[in-house]
């Protein structure tokens, strides 16, 4: 019993320290800054109207690059090359079996450099037909909308399958294309919300293609090892633990990153 009160002594007591030591401090530095007339910054945003239209202008100007650099992302992923570069590079990690090597980051760093890579000749189109045409006044900004769609809509209809165009075809009631040499005839009546969708299952589709072929030949090692050990007797050994080595050896001998990189940016036509 004097044990516990002897505690709560203590704690009662060190609590009133604390809290006057808190007050004593905000009570030094209010009168420091008193004292010392410290500035404090002001942060103040004026909203009013526009003098002249040009303010107009770089008004809206401001806010369309605002939306555009927070669609950024759904942009990259949705309608350019990355969809498939990391859903292949995902597989490929875990087909060796390595978790978390590379790391996310570096993954997600090399998908987005290979994407610049893919898509450099999409933007320069587009910046040369809309970029810079919109930036010297010659074109409207619905004029240079409709030109920085055209290289992404042909790439997007170079990888694009039928079957995929024709399900969402289907459900926007449009008339479905009966084989691949009409999209080019009819691709311009093809409005962007039928293609993008069509376009990200057909990504996903390829992706996971690629990742089945990736996950063969070290399936084969896994096997292979899995039966040494239990021929050996050897049950309690994990077999993960063995192959990863040899699965290493392979790739490091075929020059995998080259071979898998290589092969990953010819699949887009």
């Amino acid at each position: 019993m004097r044990k516990n009160k002897k505690r709560r002594l203590r704690i009662i007591t060190l609590t009133v320290f604390s809290i006057f030591m808190i007050f004593f401090c905000f009570n030094s530095y209010g009168q420091a800054i008193n004292e010392q007339s410290l500035p404090v910054p002001h942060i103040d945003i004026d909203l009013g109207p526009a003098e002249n239209p040009q303010e107009v202008v770089s008004s809206l100007q401001i806010l369309f690059i605002i939306t555009i650099i927070s669609l950024v992302p759904s942009i990259l992923i949705m309608m350019t090359s990355f969809t498939r570069i990391i859903i292949v590079l995902h597989f490929l990690r875990s087909a060796l079996g390595t978790q978390q090597t590379p790391p996310n980051q570096v993954l997600l760093g090399l998908a987005l450099f290979l994407t610049l890579f893919i898509m450099s000749p999409a933007l320069s189109d587009i910046n040369e037909q809309a970029i810079k045409p919109y930036s010297a006044g010659l074109i409207s900004q619905e004029t240079a909308i409709d030109n920085a769609m055209k290289p992404i809509r042909e790439f997007m209809f170079r990888q694009v399958r039928t079957s995929d165009l024709n399900l969402f075809m289907g459900i926007s009631n449009v008339d479905p294309i009966e084989n691949a040499q009409n999209i080019e005839d009819i691709k311009v009546q093809i409005p962007s919300r039928v293609l993008i969708p069509a376009f990200i299952i057909s990504e996903l589709k390829t992706g996971f293609m690629i990742g089945f072929l990736l996950y063969i030949p070290f399936i084969v090692i896994d096997m292979v090892v899995a039966s040494t050990l239990m021929s050996m007797g050897m049950m309690m050994l994990p077999p993960a633990m063995i192959s990863l080595p040899f699965k290493l050896l392979l790739f490091v001998l075929v020059d995998g990153w080259n071979l898998v990189i290589g092969q990953l940016v010819q699949t887009f036509k």
